[in-house]
């Protein structure tokens, strides 16, 4: 027995480092904010329908996507912003508003607006951006304490992920041009795909299955261990906001699937960033496929998903997590693995 006891301990420790368990009870808030699901499908449906292809070569989709997320900011009554940058003698855009004081540490939430070849996109990422839109909708409504930023990136899949090609990193770059301070980002990639279906879950590891679900019926915060304080306060404010279920993961950069969106662009220079997503591939069988269509989404969930992040949002909004030292993520990022989209 004494043998079972020393021989669980590593998985013990490890469980307790990466999943980041949390025992106490977590009280629920009294009023979360409500998301209409149909709002979310509309946006969805915009993107994966009205707008195919949004791929690189395809430019004119490209620009009436930008086009309809710039318009539906708008309605949010943010303070606009746009950043065009060249590949070529192409011109892309990453359209942003802007919520909260100018100066200070910058929250910032951020999708790509981009799509994958000819392909639907409807979870890659329309789903992203529905909530992205939604969560602006919502910040409007609210006075913030921190400069808020959501931005919808292009460029982020193939041929130009994990290059400095990708909207995000232009992004990215932009910040430290500036010595803009970053209270964290927050990259939301894929949010619409959930399976109720034992063994519909799968994992970059074999031996993570111990660890978490066999289901994917949850959302996931993950990052790498710089971001493992963050993680935790995003997993438990989401989790005070719904009853949907949310798990972490604060992981070595190097593990397949931790870096696999916008965020890495961020640690790349310094800031700390983190993803929250459905997984994508290691659930969603219809990923970079003409499959990937609207039908295939649940919104009720995505809707409270998108509460869930609001609330995070108002949490951050309010704490003051000293990251003086998460240059050091910079390290980690730099050397990520760079196939994943």
């Amino acid at each position: 027995m004494l043998f079972i006891a020393i021989a669980g301990l590593p998985c013990l420790v490890f469980w307790f480092i990466v999943a980041q368990p949390i025992f106490a009870p977590i009280s629920k808030i009294d009023t979360p904010v409500t998301v209409a699901p149909e709002k979310l499908e509309v946006h969805v449906r915009k993107l994966s329908e009205n707008f195919v292809p949004r791929s690189h070569a395809h430019l004119g989709n490209l620009h009436r996507t930008a086009s309809y997320i710039e318009a539906q900011f708008a309605h949010s009554i943010g303070r606009p912003g746009d950043q065009s940058f060249s590949v070529g003698k192409l011109s892309y855009r990453n359209v942003s508003t802007h919520f909260g004081p100018e100066t200070g540490k910058r929250l910032i939430v951020g999708a790509h607006y981009d799509a994958f070849s000819t392909f639907p996109a409807a979870d890659d990422n329309a789903s992203g951006v529905a909530v992205l839109i939604e969560l602006a909708q919502l910040a409007g409504k609210r006075d913030w304490q921190t400069p808020l930023e959501f931005v919808a990136y292009s460029l982020e899949e193939p041929p130009y992920f994990a290059t400095q090609q990708m909207g995000s990193a232009h992004h990215a770059e932009a910040l430290k041009d500036a010595q803009t301070e970053v209270r964290l980002m927050i990259s939301l990639e894929m949010l619409g795909y959930f399976s109720d279906q034992r063994g519909s879950q799968s994992y970059p590891m074999p031996f993570l299955h111990l660890y978490y679900p066999s289901r994917g019926d949850f959302i996931a915060v993950i990052g790498d261990m710089q971001q493992r304080a963050d993680i935790r306060l995003v997993k438990k404010s989401m989790r005070s906001a719904t009853t949907l279920p949310i798990h972490s993961i604060a992981a070595p950069a190097q593990l397949p699937g931790i870096d696999f969106s916008d965020h890495r662009n961020y640690w790349e220079r310094g800031f700390p960033a983190l993803m929250i997503s459905d997984t994508a591939f290691y659930r969603n069988a219809n990923y970079h496929t003409e499959n990937d269509t609207a039908d295939t989404l649940d919104y009720q969930r995505m809707a409270q998903c998108t509460a869930a992040i609001f609330q995070a949002l108002i949490t951050l909004d309010g704490s003051r997590v000293n990251h003086a030292a998460t240059a050091t993520a910079a390290n980690t990022g730099a050397s990520v693995a760079s196939d994943g989209k």
